[in-house]
Formats: C-alpha cells, structure tokens, sequence
C-alpha cells in the first residue's frame, strides 16, 4: 500500500500541490534558435534589467522556448553566473524583501490594519526562513542580517 503524503502549507490551514507539474520529456523540435543565440538573449535581457524568471516567461512567451534548461542544458541563473552576471540576493528572497517594505509603507501610514500587520509578520518569518537557508547553502555571507520591524509597528 503506497501512501502519499503532501506537505501542508506553511501559513494557511490547508494541504495542497504548489502548482501543476510539468511534463517529464520535453522535445522542443520547434525551437530553431541555437544555444549561443539562446545564451545571448538571456545574457542581453539580463541586462537590460530583467531577473531570470522575467527571462524565462519571456522565452516562453516571445521565442518559443518551453524550457531553457532542457533546450540549452543549463538554468538561466547558470547562464548569468558563466556570464558575469550575478545579483547579490536571490531572487525569491529579493521579491520578498521588496514585499516586506511595500507592506512596511503601507503600514506606517495605516497604523490601525491588524491583517497587514499579520501578513508582515508572515513575510518576516518566509524571510528568515531563506536567509538561514540561503547562509547554510553559501550563497550569502553568514553576517547578512535582515533586521525585523514587527516591534516599531505595535
């Protein structure tokens, strides 16, 4: 008897898949683009300012390419390392630092919004949560600190 286990989400109250899956082969015969061209336009959007899931949804979208790792061989945030392109922070944890302060303004100007407050306090915890990750993986310095503003709020 085999029995399956799903992990429960982490702050909701409920069990559940976090998206669909994807398909185990993918042979991408339309895809005329070769893989230098492929690098080049991820190393050139990269440039213009755009993060690698922003690259890869514009692949998808644009040129047709449904996976870039199974076309190419490496992931896009592979391609940016080769490259000399590397952002300081990764990028799940920069989205939500940038959800932190936008909830944080919003907050300092609407003291009295007890489910925002809650919702920071979610976001703080996903914060720390990576960070200690991302120190034990080594992909930020151990003296990184994300400092907490749930105490100036109450």
């Amino acid at each position: 008897m085999i029995l399956y286990l799903h992990m429960a989400r982490v702050h909701a109250h409920r069990k559940g898949r976090s998206h669909s899956s994807r398909p185990i082969q993918v042979n991408a015969t339309w895809v005329k683009l070769s893989k230098e061209e492929i690098t080049s336009m991820i190393v050139k959007m990269a440039k213009d300012g755009l993060g690698p899931s922003e690259i890869g949804v514009r692949l998808r979208d644009l040129h047709g390419i449904p996976l870039v790792k199974k076309v190419i061989g490496k992931s896009i945030t592979e391609v940016l390392e080769e490259n000399g392109i590397k952002s300081s922070t990764p990028e799940d944890l920069s989205n939500l630092l940038s959800k932190a302060v936008r909830l944080q303004r919003h907050l300092s100007m609407h003291r009295g919004d007890s489910n925002n407050i809650r919702s920071l306090e979610l976001i703080e915890a996903k914060i720390h949560r990576l960070v200690k990750y991302y120190k034990r993986e080594g992909r930020l310095p151990q003296e990184w600190k994300y400092k907490t503003v749930i105490a100036q709020l109450e």
